[in-house]
C-alpha cells in the first residue's frame, strides 16, 4: 500500500478529492507490470493498493494525469455541448456533390434532413439541401472544430506539461520474495458468464498477460488458433482498436483471405474467410459518432441493429467496442448508446443462448494535446460506465483499460503485444 498526500501548487494540503491518478507497478527486466487500487478519501489523502503479483524487484509509477481542478474543468466543459466536432455531408445531386452540415444538435431555422431510430432514439441530423433529397446522403467527414467551452485559466492548467506529471518517488524499489502460500493460479477456465472481472483483473509477466479471475489454455500457437477458429463466424463491431483484433488475425493465421469489400479509406468494413476452415471474420464501425474520418454512409449502422439481425449459435461470436469517437460529446450519448447495445444483447442471448458475446472495454491513449475533447479521463468515465451496464449480464468482459494502464502503451492504437495478449484472452472465451 502506498499512501499518497497531495498538495496545491502554493505547498498547501489539499482538503479535497477528486484528482485523476493513474497508477501502476512494473519490473522493466521481467517485462512486467499491473495496475493498482486507488481509494480517494476525498481530503486530499489516496491509499493505492498493489497486489505483488511477481517476485523481483518492484518500481511504483504514480502520474498525476489532472488534479481535480482540471477534472472539473473538463467534466463541465463536456456537458455544455456537442459543438466540438464539426460534420460535414456529402449529399449527391445528380453527379454533383454538394456539401453540407451535418450533426447531432444543429440550431437554427434551417430545413434539416432527420436520420432516426424511433425504437433506440438515436438521431443524427444534416442541412438539407435545396434541391436534393434527404436519401442522397452518401457520405460524411468530420474535423476537430475550433469550439471550446473552457476558460483561458482551465486551457492554461491542462496544457500538455501539466498532464501525466509523474509524482516523485521516495521509496525506490521494492524486493518481492515468495510468501509460500501456495499456488493461487486460478482453477476455473475463462468463459463468458463469469462474474465481472475484479480490478486490477490481471497483470503482465515476460510481455504475457495473465488475468487473475479465470485460466488461459494456451491457444498461443498457429494450430490451437486454428483449431479454435473452425466453423466460426466471429462478428467484431466498434472502433478501431476492435478492428486491430481482427488484422491480428489475419496476419496471424494466413488462411484467413480478406475479401476486398470496395469501401472507402482506412474504415471500410471488412470481411475475411478461411474457405477450407469455414471460418468468417467481419468488422463493421459503430454508428454516429466517428472522428477525424470521412467514410460512406451506405454501410453504416447502429451496433444495436447490427446485433439484431444476428441469428446466432454456438459457433457465432460477436465483439463489441466502444468509446473511442464519443469523448468528444456529452456522456449522456455514449449512455444510451450503451444501453440499446445492452438491450440488442438480452434479444440475442434469448433466441440463441450459446452464441458468445464479448465486451472489449476502451482503452487508454496518447497523453493528448487537446484533452478538452480527448483526455484519458473521458474516457475513463465511459469505461466505469460499461462495466456496470454489462456487469450482469451472461458476456465476456475483457478489460482493455486495466490491460493497456498495466503495459504502460501510450497508443490509442497499442503494439502487437497488448494486441495478441487481448486477442488470447477473446479465444479463450469463444472456445
Amino acid at each position: 500500500m502506498v499512501r499518497l498526500d497531495l498538495y496545491d501548487y502554493l505547498g498547501k494540503r489539499k482538503e479535497y478529492g477528486g484528482d485523476f491518478l493513474r497508477v501502476r507497478i512494473h519490473s522493466p527486466s521481467l517485462q512486467a507490470g499491473a495496475s493498482g487500487h486507488i481509494k480517494d478519501y476525498r481530503n486530499g489523502t489516496y491509499l493505492v493498493n498493489f497486489t505483488l503479483f511477481w517476485e523481483g524487484a518492484v518500481r511504483v509509477s504514480l502520474l498525476l494525469i489532472h488534479p481535480s481542478e482540471g477534472v472539473s474543468a473538463l467534466w463541465a466543459a463536456r456537458k455544455k455541448g456537442f459543438d466540438k466536432i464539426a460534420f460535414t455531408g456529402q449529399f449527391l445531386n445528380g453527379t454533383a456533390a454538394v456539401l453540407t452540415p451535418c450533426g447531432f444538435n444543429i440550431s437554427g431555422r434551417a430545413e434539416l434532413c432527420e436520420y432516426r431510430d424511433e425504437r433506440d432514439q438515436e438521431v443524427f441530423y444534416c442541412v438539407k439541401p435545396k434541391n436534393v433529397p434527404c436519401e442522397a446522403f452518401v457520405l460524411l467527414k468530420s474535423s476537430n472544430k475550433p469550439v471550446s467551452y473552457l476558460t483561458d485559466l482551465e486551457q492554461r492548467l491542462l496544457k500538455r506539461s501539466n498532464i501525466g506529471v509523474a509524482i516523485p518517488e521516495h521509496f525506490g524499489e521494492i524486493h518481492v520474495l515468495t510468501c509460500n502460500r501456495g499456488n493461487s493460479t486460478p482453477s476455473k477456465q475463462c468463459s463468458v458468464g463469469m462474474r465481472s472481472p475484479p480490478f486490477p483483473s490481471g497483470f503482465v509477466w515476460h510481455d504475457q498477460w495473465y488475468p487473475v479471475f479465470c485460466r488461459l489454455p494456451g491457444l498461443g500457437t498457429l494450430n490451437q488458433i486454428n483449431t479454435c477458429l473452425q466453423r466460426k463466424m466471429v462478428y467484431f463491431m466498434g472502433d478501431s482498436t476492435v478492428r486491430q483484433w481482427m488484422e491480428y488475425l489475419t496476419n496471424t493465421v494466413r488462411t484467413l483471405k480478406i475479401f476486398d469489400a470496395h469501401g472507402i479509406g482506412k474504415l471500410q468494413n471488412l470481411l475475411a474467410v478461411d474457405m477450407a476452415g469455414n471460418i468468417q471474420l467481419q468488422w463493421k464501425k459503430h454508428g454516429h459518432p466517428i472522428t477525424a474520418h470521412s467514410y460512406t454512409m451506405k454501410d453504416h449502422s447502429y451496433v444495436a441493429r447490427e446485433i439484431d439481425n444476428l441469428a446466432g449459435d454456438r459457433d457465432t461470436a460477436v465483439v463489441v467496442s466502444l468509446g473511442q469517437h464519443f469523448r468528444p460529446f456529452p456522456i449522456k450519448l455514449f449512455i444510451r448508446r450503451i444501453l440499446n447495445v445492452r438491450a440488442a444483447i438480452q434479444h440475442l442471448l434469448l433466441r440463441s443462448p450459446g452464441t458468445r458475446v464479448i465486451i472489449k472495454t476502451e482503452n487508454t491513449q496518447e497523453m493528448p494535446t487537446d484533452p478538452e475533447r480527448f483526455s484519458d479521463f473521458h474516457g475513463y468515465a465511459q469505461y466505469l460506465a460499461a462495466r456496470d451496464v454489462f456487469r450482469d449480464l451472461k458476456v465476456g468482459i475483457i478489460d482493455a483499460w486495466d490491460i493497456t494502464v498495466a503495459y504502460a502503451t501510450t497508443e490509442i492504437h497499442p503494439p502487437d503485444q497488448v494486441i495478441g495478449s487481448q486477442v488470447n484472452l477473446f479465444l479463450s472465451y469463444i472456445c
